[in-house]
């Protein structure tokens, strides 16, 4: 691998972990955890779910464990692969296949 190319995912990745850690350091939010909604957390589940590997991102968003499973298994396919980033963007709740995935 090209070192500018290693040097680049580092940085990304350090901001990405730094971001993850820091949002909620700013503001305390008494508020119950909404899903659907984009936050710091979020992008790096999301993030993660589509680099690295489908599920980390349901895993970092709470989702059930049924649901990690099914992302991680499926994601093997590169569409699902998409479709598990986009779902820990958003930390969607729930799914299509009998409220479980």
């Amino acid at each position: 691998m090209n070192k500018k190319i290693r040097q680049t995912l580092a940085a990304f990745i350090v901001l990405s972990v730094m971001t993850f850690f820091s949002a909620g350091a700013f503001a305390k939010n008494t508020d119950p955890p909404r899903t659907g909604h984009i936050n710091g957390r979020t992008v790096v589940a999301g993030v993660l779910s589509l680099l690295i590997w489908p599920g980390i991102g349901q895993a970092i968003n709470n989702n059930k464990g049924e649901k990690v499973l099914t992302h991680a298994l499926i994601g093997i396919f590169p569409p699902y692969r998409f479709w598990s980033g986009y779902d820990g963007l958003v930390d969607r709740q729930g799914g299509y296949w009998k409220g479980r995935i």
